[in-house]
């Protein structure tokens, strides 16, 4: 299989040794490693089918494969779990067309999501997707898992950023979807398949995305607000006001920012008086008076009792310093130390219900919780972590992960809500979305997966 598959790429771009296959075999977090037979690194969609189909063709089972790109997924989507071949696509980097009069650019699935905004840029143009790992995280992982970041509250999550896709299917095919309509509407739209489906379906190579006029203005703040009710009532007011010029708007509570400050060099509090929730507000688009209006609608709230302090960005190091507390809150915590994350969905509407009711159930149960809860409030997704200070009762702690789980999740479904909001499902939460999907739900999703991939060969032990 190794020889068949160094001649389909040639020697350097097939991995065996074990130093250099280790850092395919384990995710960002550390939380999961595996073994891989090999990682091949292929430089076309040619040689991704070609290796699929070296895989498909080896004895009766064939040869498992696992898609990767920058290995910065959250849930062990992407690591093998034994045996597996790793396809690594990050030498198919290439942007392939950008289209203005059309705004719309076809890029391969291993350029960096901060390679697809640059090339965005310098063709005065936008591509909003945005997140923290967007320096490594690939396009082809943001698909995989309809990654979402800071900006869905305006543009909408990965699914809604892709017009097309070139995928090989999980028998080696090639289907070239790449499409740079707005407007098919003949017969299914086979790309929605595949995004979001954490690469269990097939494997993107390329995909065509809609593009954006770039924001001329952009108005930022850093705000205290008493509550999270507050916050939402906050971001109604300012939808109100200034429509869909409200690009994002993010919580961070007490515990969260102070992750931030104790472990991220250069971090400063923005506000005194140490408020136990803030919002990072940003609005963009072509009005030059973004910033008055967001300091008088701030002013307003705050003689409404929504708003208690503010800091308004007046200058791009002083927005860039306010954007980093917020996406430095991960790292921060990965600093710190093991905690049980979740990546929970609800209503915008019912945001502060759920904090407030989860909270309560958890200090009820676990008296010295630290809860640490961020996230894109504006969407209703919050990143609602918990562990214990020291590292001794923390590990106790992380071995109730499964009561903390069903304590936040069955109030998530209460509610209406998501267990996984942008995360994907992975190895994680594979067994627990069980507990939350209908048995009919269940049965299509396995269809699905038992239509286009027979054999199970596409990143096995994930999702389903």
């Amino acid at each position: 299989m190794i020889a068949e598959l160094r001649r389909l790429l040639g020697e350097r771009h097939v991995l065996t040794a074990a130093d250099d296959v280790a850092p395919y075999c384990t995710d960002w977090r550390g939380r999961y490693s595996g073994s891989a037979l090999c990682v091949v690194l292929p430089g076309s969609t040619e040689e991704v089918a070609a290796v699929v189909r070296a895989c498909v063709a080896v004895g009766v089972a064939g040869v498992a494969i696992v898609p990767q790109g920058g290995n910065t997924g959250l849930c062990g989507g992407a690591t093998p779990v034994g045996g597996e071949v790793v396809v690594s696509l990050r030498r198919m980097n290439r942007i392939r067309v950008v289209d203005t009069d059309n705004n719309s650019m076809t890029v391969e699935a291993g350029c960096t999501l901060h390679a697809v905004q640059e090339a965005a840029r310098e063709a005065d143009r936008l591509f909003p997707l945005s997140l923290a790992a967007e320096g490594s995280a690939t396009i082809g992982g943001n698909l995989s898992t309809n990654a979402g970041g800071v900006q869905v509250l305006r543009y909408g999550n990965a699914r809604e950023l892709t017009l097309g896709l070139e995928v090989v299917l999980a028998d080696g095919r090639i289907w070239n979807g790449l499409r740079a309509l707005r407007k098919d509407n003949t017969g299914y739209d086979l790309k929605h398949l595949f995004i979001g489906a954490e690469g269990t379906l097939g494997l993107i190579t390329a995909a065509t995305l809609k593009l954006f006029p770039r924001p001329r203005k952009h108005a930022t703040a850093w705000v205290a607000v008493p509550d999270p009710a507050a916050a939402v009532r906050l971001l109604a007011r300012l939808r109100d006001a200034a429509g869909d010029n409200v690009t994002a708007f993010e919580i961070v509570g007490r515990q969260a920012l102070e992750l931030v400050l104790r472990h991220i060099p250069n971090a400063r509090d923005p506000l005194a008086g140490k408020p136990a929730w803030q919002v990072l507000i940003e609005l963009s688009g072509a009005r030059d008076d973004l910033a008055t209006l967001l300091e008088q609608e701030l002013q307003h709230a705050a003689e409404g009792g929504l708003v208690d302090d503010a800091a308004v960005a007046a200058s791009e190091a002083q927005t860039a310093a306010l954007w980093a507390l917020r996406e430095n809150v991960s790292e921060a915590q990965k600093i710190e130390g093991v905690s049980i994350k979740h990546d929970i969905a609800v209503p915008v509407s019912r945001i502060a219900e759920f904090i407030v009711r989860a909270d309560a159930a958890l200090l009820a149960a676990f008296p010295e919780v630290r809860i640490v809860c961020f996230g894109h409030i504006g969407d209703g997704n919050l990143h609602y972590n918990q562990s214990r200070p020291d590292v001794q009762s923390n590990s106790a702690f992380i071995a109730q992960t499964g009561t903390v789980n069903r304590l936040v999740h069955d109030l998530v479904h209460e509610l209406g809500g998501s267990i996984s909001a942008e995360h994907g499902l992975g190895q994680l939460k594979r067994e627990e979305v069980l507990r939350y999907k209908s048995a009919t739900e269940m049965e299509m999703m396995r269809a699905v997966k038992q239509a286009l991939d027979p054999r199970g060969l596409m990143n096995p032990g994930k999702l389903l």
